[in-house]
Formats: structure tokens, sequence, C-alpha cells
């Protein structure tokens, strides 16, 4: 009879919302280290292959305490060194920033610039207007309109940022303020996958609710995930990962907020200022984890007409679109990797440019 904790393992991935790891009926389950974290909101599994118990343990250990340490540090609303820089840049003062801080402030820079701004983690001011900076869904009246057009107007971005030599951070528009939520978990996996490579672990899988990044193989067989059909249950299809690769989903359909009948997803347009409509959700296949993640987020902003155009300055060869009538939009390199389920949906291959 199976056990709780192998129970887990096997229905692994049926609980969380956007991505699946099949785990081939855990018929080798001897071999597994299963490990659970609850931070960011969200379950984080770490699954090793082979290797010592004791060394796995310590390494998920550490990142455990890294995880809490982030989840501390980059809390966008509650009191920490985060909301400590949005104040300073709202009261128009220099501030200084922790060292742990500044890698992330210059990747989301760069990540910024290269989706055009569509991935805009300055973005902080316009998801408390809308409510999204909370831990329960927002309800009630709409935000007014001439608030959203004010903040539009004022365009907080990331190349507003400067930090300097002494690790001082300035901003030149006091409309900026920080909200790594789009980006924190990718970067938060790609740390943790360090990790286990320092604690010499080579086999492993880390799935943050359904964003995920593997390395190595499961005892020579690629990991298999299996991809959430955004529209409905069941699985729209899966694929293989092995070597280093990570799978991030930006769904539109999770986190909304609900006003008179119509929902208003969390994904905010910042050349509107108003939730994202006609895309359910993007899934990014990349080498490392922060860059999916940030460009799944900037791919749904992007939409149907220009999502190709975004993921080859981003840099991203696979890419997956489904759009709000559930048509697939992918291209070429992940069309060649996923099998769907049937009965399936319409399916078009866009080539990038």
């Amino acid at each position: 009879m199976v056990g709780e904790r192998e129970r887990v393992v096997c229905g692994y991935r049926w609980l969380l919302p956007l991505l699946l790891l099949v785990l081939s009926g855990c018929s080798d389950r001897t071999h597994l280290s299963q490990h659970q974290i609850y931070v960011f909101g969200t379950l984080v599994d770490i699954t090793i292959w082979g290797g010592d118990e004791r060394t796995a343990a310590a390494a998920v250990a550490t990142i455990s305490a890294d995880f809490q340490q982030m989840h501390h540090d980059w809390h966008a609303w509650k009191p920490g060194p985060l909301v400590a820089i949005n104040q300073a840049i709202a009261a128009g003062r220099s501030s200084p920033v922790l060292p742990s801080l500044i890698p992330i402030i210059e990747q989301s820079k760069r990540l910024s610039a290269a989706s055009d701004g569509l991935f805009n983690p300055a973005i902080g001011g316009l998801l408390q207007l809308w409510g999204f900076q909370a831990d329960a869904p927002p309800n009630g009246a709409l935000p007014a309109a001439d608030a959203i057009a004010a903040w539009v107007e004022s365009a907080p971005s990331m190349a507003d940022v400067t930090i300097d030599a002494q690790g001082e951070l300035q901003s030149r528009n006091r409309a900026v303020q920080f909200d790594f939520g789009a980006f924190a978990k990718g970067y938060a996996v790609d740390l943790a996958i360090a990790r286990l490579r320092q604690a010499g672990i080579e086999h492993a899988i880390i799935n943050a609710g359904g964003d995920l990044r593997a390395i190595g193989s499961k005892g020579g067989k690629a990991w298999r995930v299996g991809i959430r059909h955004p529209q409905g249950e069941g699985v729209l299809g899966s694929l293989q990962v092995s070597g280093d690769e990570a799978v991030f989903t930006s769904g539109n359909y999770e986190r909304f907020r609900a006003h008179q009948g119509v929902r208003y997803p969390h994904i905010l347009d910042p050349r509107t200022g108003w939730p994202v409509q006609g895309v359910t959700s993007v899934t990014v296949l990349h080498h490392e984890g922060a860059t999916a993640d940030a460009a799944a987020t900037a791919l749904v902003v992007a939409g149907v007409t220009q999502w190709p155009r975004i993921a080859a300055q981003l840099g991203i060869r696979a890419a997956m679109l489904v759009d709000e009538t559930g048509t697939v939009y992918l291209t070429p390199a992940l069309r060649q990797r996923v099998n769907f389920s049937e009965p399936h949906p319409p399916i078009i291959e866009v080539a990038l440019p």
C-alpha cells in the first residue's frame, strides 16, 4: 500500500496550477528524495534523484533558509528592505540597497529593456491601485479611470533606476515602486539550483507552484512535464526536460479581480494600466528560470500579435501562447517538444523574427 508521502509524490502536480511533473508511476521511488517548502505563497517541491539523503536534506535546509530570507527581503507590501526602498523612492530620496538585492534589480533592468518594458517590475504602484498587493483577492469597485491614467502618464520603468558603486539606489521617477512578483520565483529557483550543485547534486527538479527548473535526469530518463489546460481540467500536453531546462507559465485566469460579473486578471499592461485581455496563458522553455519567468509575463502582455517579436528580443526560442478562444500559438522549437493531448485545440506554428 502506498504511504502518504509516496502518494504525494505520485500525485505530484495535480494539486498545483499550471504544470505537472509526472514521475512515471513512481516505480523508481526508492531513488527519489522528495522535499517540500511553503514559501512565496506557494508549495515548492524539490525532487532529487540518487545521491546521499543526508547531503540532499542539508542542501534543502539551506535552500529553505534562503527562500525565507528572500520572501522577507523581496516582499513588496510588508515591512522589509524592499518596502523601505519604495518609500525612499516615493519621497525622492536615495536609498542603500542590500547586496543580495542588487543582482535581482540589475537583471530586472536588462530583461525589462529587452522586453520593451512589457516586463516591468517598477509597476508596484499600479498593482497596489488594482488591489493585487494583498494576501486576499481584491473586490469591490474598480480603480478610478483618472487614477489609472495618471499612473500611465507617470510611466515608471526600470530605466529610471540607477545604483552607484556604493550600493546607493536612486530613481529619477518617484512613481517607481518595485514589485518582483513576476520574476521572483524564477530567480529564486535559479539560486536553489545553484545551491544543489554546490552540494554536488546534479539530478533534480525544483517546482515552485507549477513553475520549474530541472537539471540532469531521472535515472538516465528525462523528466516528463505536463502542461495543464488553461481553460479547463486535464492536460493540454506534455514535454520532456533534461540537462538543464526551465519551464515557466504565466496564466491570466487564476488570480483576478471580479466586479459586476467581469473578471479583471492580475497581469497588467503598463502601457494602458489595465489588465491584459485576449491571452489565457504563455509557457516558456529556457535554460534559466529568471528569464523564463520574466518572459512569460512579457509575452502575455505583448499579446497574440506582438509576442513573437518580444520573444526573439529576449532570446526565447521555445514558447507557447494560448489565446482566450483556446487556440494555441507556438514556436517551431517548442512544437517539436510538446506532445498534445487528444482532442487538442487548434494549433498554429509561428516563426520568430
